[in-house]
């Protein structure tokens, strides 16, 4: 449900550019206080633009390039082939995968990195039907979902005789039954940036028998996630957003402990057997998170992530939620105090405990106003048909971006040139 942003009352000019000095001076005051603003210096941003677009594709980090060129001249180039074991190619999708796992709430062992999210989120789906108890025979999906989660949900039923129902992430765990046998949930809205109840829905999931598989893309690097002590079965996420692996560096599954021996893949691969130079005819799964693996790891992909990670070194999700938090509070405000009124409302939900780390606001002829915006140095995105978004990323935003974003909207939307 759409929720209005609030306009301030009326003022003259003169209050107006009093109003408009305040912003300023809080905007400076919260960055001053900024416990990450040293961490935006490990990005490497373009002067003078304001990059509100994470939340689709984040920024490299200023040590990417430097990793990338070792990895090609010296592993490949000089080492090749004895890179895998010499350079620990062989074993990086688990061990990047601990690191993804320490952002999320998940022990070591229990995350691997490879293939895209779709194809992970096939993985999970199908799997998830042949763990759950016989006469199972319905997956439930978020009917708002991102349109390839939905897809794959949809191959995923056909293949193992299931029934596909679409109900309101909300509803999910009342939906669930006796007939389900998996649920496909987003955490992150990522239309409107609504944050789904992750532990609630998971606990009515379990309390009817089902599975859950959470869909992380939105919420990874930008919120705390706690997959182990909320008793997430699998998860599945993105790493080109909030962790800045660059475009299509490989997505990751999660698959609890206890799960991973009845885990069965849909897609058994030469690097998830237990013995994969053994090139033996029969499949074998590895045991853990390995048979999560299908074919070989994407090398320089896996290695520029691995570098973006080290973005993270010393930082506490919990500092990044509350810096989130009030960046979206911030740039709402500004947009209730600077934009014409009646020009925009927030689809975002304003509460705190349903609000991921973007704003997504409608507008008229949003395509339209979103191609000024990056004209003039702030790039978001938008969604058809009148939806703005703005991701906004604690690791390198500043209170400062976010009022000049709110004032560039302004100024288009009054038709200042």
């Amino acid at each position: 449900m759409s929720e209005p942003v609030t306009q301030p009352p009326a003022a003259d000019p003169a209050a107006g550019r009093q109003d408009a000095a305040a912003l300023d001076g809080r905007a400076a005051a919260l960055d001053a206080q900024d416990p990450l603003a040293a961490v935006r210096d490990r990005f490497d941003l373009v002067t003078g633009e304001v990059y509100l677009d994470g939340n689709s594709l984040g920024p490299p980090t200023t040590r990417i390039m430097e990793r990338l060129s070792d990895v090609v001249g010296r592993e490949w180039g000089r080492m090749g082939i004895r890179s895998w074991d010499g350079s620990g190619w062989w074993t990086a999708p688990e061990r990047i995968g601990d690191r993804i796992g320490a952002l999320v709430g998940a022990a070591p062992g229990q995350v691997v990195v490879g293939d895209s999210t779709s194809v992970n989120v096939f993985k999970a789906l199908v799997a998830a039907v042949r763990m759950a108890p016989d006469g199972r025979d319905e997956i439930l999906v978020d009917a708002a979902t991102f349109p390839t989660d939905g897809y794959i949900a949809e191959s995923a039923a056909r293949m193992t005789g299931c029934t596909l129902r679409a109900v309101p992430a909300g509803g999910i765990g009342a939906a669930a039954g006796e007939r389900t046998a998996v649920a496909l949930v987003n955490h992150v809205d990522y239309r409107s940036g609504r944050l789904h109840d992750l532990p609630a829905v998971t606990a009515a999931l379990h309390a009817a028998g089902a599975l859950a598989v959470w869909d992380l893309c939105h919420s990874a690097g930008a919120l705390p996630v706690a997959l182990d002590a909320d008793g997430v079965d699998l998860a599945v996420g993105c790493t080109y957003k909030y962790l800045n692996g660059g475009p299509g560096s490989p997505a990751y599954l999660y698959v609890r402990g206890a799960l991973q021996p009845r885990f069965d893949s849909p897609l058994p691969g030469w690097n998830s057997h237990a013995d994969p130079f053994g090139m033996a005819p029969a499949y074998a799964p590895a045991e853990g998170a390995l048979r999560g693996r299908v074919g070989t790891p994407e090398i320089l992909s896996l290695l520029a992530l691995d570098s973006a990670l080290d973005a993270w070194d010393g930082v506490e999700v919990g500092d990044v939620r509350a810096k989130s938090l009030a960046l979206t509070d911030f740039f709402l405000e500004c947009v209730g105090a600077l934009v014409p009124p009646g020009r925009v409302e927030s689809v975002t939900p304003l509460a705190h405990a349903e609000r991921g780390s973007q704003v997504s606001l409608r507008c008229q002829d949003a395509g339209e106003v979103m191609r000024a915006l990056i004209a003039r140095g702030v790039v978001g995105d938008h969604r058809r048909p009148d939806v703005l978004r703005f991701g906004f990323t604690p690791l390198y935003t500043r209170f400062a971006d976010a009022l000049h974003a709110a004032r560039v909207l302004a100024d288009i939307l009054e038709g200042t040139p």
